[in-house]
């Protein structure tokens, strides 16, 4: 990563293009911070404003399609074949993936907008779900380009207005989200299983 940070810095013609590439393998679920790129995107457009609309798309355009690249390949074609790669079933457990179901059950498309500003590896679970969950492909793609322009328009334009004072305010609050969310998440799952093994018991009597 320092690597590619140096090399925006020094090449920030090609920035644009290198933000967007690397997005791009983000969607196969590997570990790359959407988060670091929009501030370090925002960052270099402070010092570079003639880029600035050009970083952001590039940025943008990058976390898009990334979206797109985990619900459709990784979610719809790998399916559950997924679980059996070890490399990506490290990375995104059956829990964490059940904990989203019961958000999508519980509040629908709006889990897609609400969980774009979580990180944590949050993101990548709830698109890669959406595919698993077999979600319509359309009305995935509308709501997470809204979901997408919100999320990256608010954080790179507070990062390339406030910089580097506004980082560990977006943490902050970037982990009581987190926590908030999970504690709703196992509070719904729980409250999920209970009412299914409620109805098998009054099924079963």
């Amino acid at each position: 990563m320092e690597a590619f940070l140096e090399f925006v810095q020094t090449n920030v013609t090609y920035a644009p293009y290198a933000y967007l590439g690397l997005l791009l393998i983000a969607g196969f679920n590997i570990p790359v911070s959407e988060d670091l790129m929009l501030l370090t995107s925002a960052l270099i457009a402070i010092k570079n404003p003639e880029m600035k609309y050009q970083l952001f798309a590039g940025v943008f355009l990058g976390a898009y399609l990334s979206d797109l690249i985990c619900y459709g390949f990784m979610g719809r074609y790998l399916g559950p074949k997924i679980f059996k790669i070890k490399f990506f079933s490290k990375m995104i457990s059956q829990e964490k993936i059940d904990q989203i179901n019961a958000f999508y059950s519980r509040y629908g498309m709006t889990t897609l907008i609400i969980g774009r500003f979580i990180p944590f590896g949050v993101r990548n679970a709830l698109f890669l779900t959406a595919g698993l969950g077999r979600m319509n492909a359309i009305k995935f793609a509308i709501v997470d380009l809204i979901a997408c322009t919100i999320s990256c328009t608010f954080f790179f334009w507070l990062y390339y207005t406030y910089g580097e004072a506004v980082i560990d305010i977006v943490k902050k609050g970037n982990l009581i989200l987190f926590t908030i969310v999970a504690v709703a998440g196992i509070t719904g799952f729980i409250m999920k299983k209970q009412r299914k093994k409620s109805i098998n018991t009054k099924l079963s009597k």
